[in-house]
């Protein structure tokens, strides 16, 4: 597995297990609730700018051949 497989597994992991938190009830209150909805966002957030980071380099590379 490379490094970018290896990432994006883990970003894809850590949002599953917040989800899932919240999903079934986790949250000790709606302070809590909050914080783990705008971790999940975050996460969220990191993967698309990583993913995005990844399909320019691809680009790039296609084109510099």
């Amino acid at each position: 597995m490379n490094i970018e497989d290896a990432f994006k597994e883990e970003l894809r992991k850590l949002m599953n297990d917040y989800a899932d938190t919240v999903s079934t009830g986790g949250a000790t209150d709606f302070p809590h609730y909050r914080h783990l909805v705008g971790t999940i966002e975050g996460l969220a957030l990191a993967e698309r700018a990583f993913l995005d980071l990844i399909d320019a380099a691809n680009k790039q590379e296609d084109l510099d051949l």
